[in-house]
C-alpha cells in the first residue's frame, strides 16, 4: 500500500477504495491506450480489462508503452507481463465485436481504436460509460487538446467531424465524453508522444475525476 501512498493522500481512503473497485475496460492499447493504462495502473485501479488485436513493430517504438524489446509480441500479452493484475483479450475490435461483446460489467469504457465504424457502434451502445478518444495522430501541440461531455461540441478534427455526420444519421443525440485536438494536423502521417501520451493521460484523469465525483454524490 506504501506505493499507493501520495494517491490516498490526494483522493482520500474513500476516493482511493472507489478507484480500486472500479471497473475499467481499455479498448485499444496503442499510443493513447496504453498511457491511459500506465496511469491507472498506477493510480491504484485493480480491475482493468485491456483488448487489442495487433502485435508490436518497429514503428510502435516512438509512442507505445510496452513496445520496447516486444517487437513481434502480441500487445496484450506483453502489457500482461508488464502489469500482471490486468485482464486481457487478444481480439479484433470491429463493429461486429461491439455488436456482441457484454459492456455490462465495467463502469467505463475507453475507445482508444482507430475503427470509425466501431467507434460508432460504441457510441450507440455504451454512450452513458464511454470515453472516446478522438484523432492525436499528426499533431505536435499538446496545449490544443480539449475534454468535451459532447462529440457534437468538438471541433478542428475530421474523424470527430465524420462521426457526427454518422451519429445524426441514426438520430443520436445522446452525450459522452470526448477527448480531441484542435490542432491541425501537420502532416499525412506519423505520431508524436508528446500528444498520443497526453491524450491517454488526459482520458485518466477524467477517469479518476468521474469515480470520485460518482463517490461525492452516493
Amino acid at each position: 500500500m506504501d506505493r499507493f501512498i501520495r494517491c490516498i493522500e490526494l483522493f482520500g481512503k474513500e476516493g482511493f477504495k472507489k478507484l480500486q473497485e472500479a471497473n475499467i475496460l481499455i479498448l485499444g492499447v496503442g499510443g493513447v491506450g496504453s498511457f491511459a493504462l500506465e496511469c491507472l495502473y498506477r493510480s491504484g485501479v485493480q480491475n482493468i480489462t485491456i483488448i487489442d488485436f495487433d502485435r508490436y513493430e518497429t514503428s510502435n517504438l516512438n509512442r507505445q508503452l510496452g513496445s520496447e524489446g516486444n517487437i513481434g509480441e502480441v500487445k496484450v500479452e506483453a502489457l500482461k507481463k508488464k502489469y500482471p493484475n490486468i485482464k486481457t483479450l487478444h481480439q479484433k475490435i470491429n463493429k461486429e465485436f461491439i455488436e456482441q461483446f457484454d459492456f455490462s460489467p465495467y463502469d467505463i469504457v475507453i475507445d482508444a481504436i482507430d475503427d470509425t465504424k466501431a467507434k460508432i457502434e460504441l457510441a450507440l451502445r455504451v454512450h452513458n460509460k464511454l470515453i472516446m478518444s478522438l484523432g492525436s495522430a499528426k499533431r505536435i501541440d499538446f496545449s490544443k487538446i480539449e475534454i468535451s461531455n459532447s462529440i457534437f461540441k468538438t471541433h478542428g478534427d475530421r474523424l470527430a467531424k465524420k462521426i457526427r455526420y454518422e451519429l445524426k444519421k441514426r438520430k443520436f443525440n445522446k452525450k459522452f465524453d470526448v477527448v480531441f485536438s484542435s490542432e491541425e494536423p501537420k502532416s499525412s502521417s506519423g505520431s508524436f508522444m508528446g500528444v498520443t501520451g497526453a491524450f491517454g493521460l488526459a482520458i485518466c484523469s477524467l477517469v479518476v475525476q468521474k469515480i470520485l465525483k460518482e463517490k461525492n454524490e452516493s
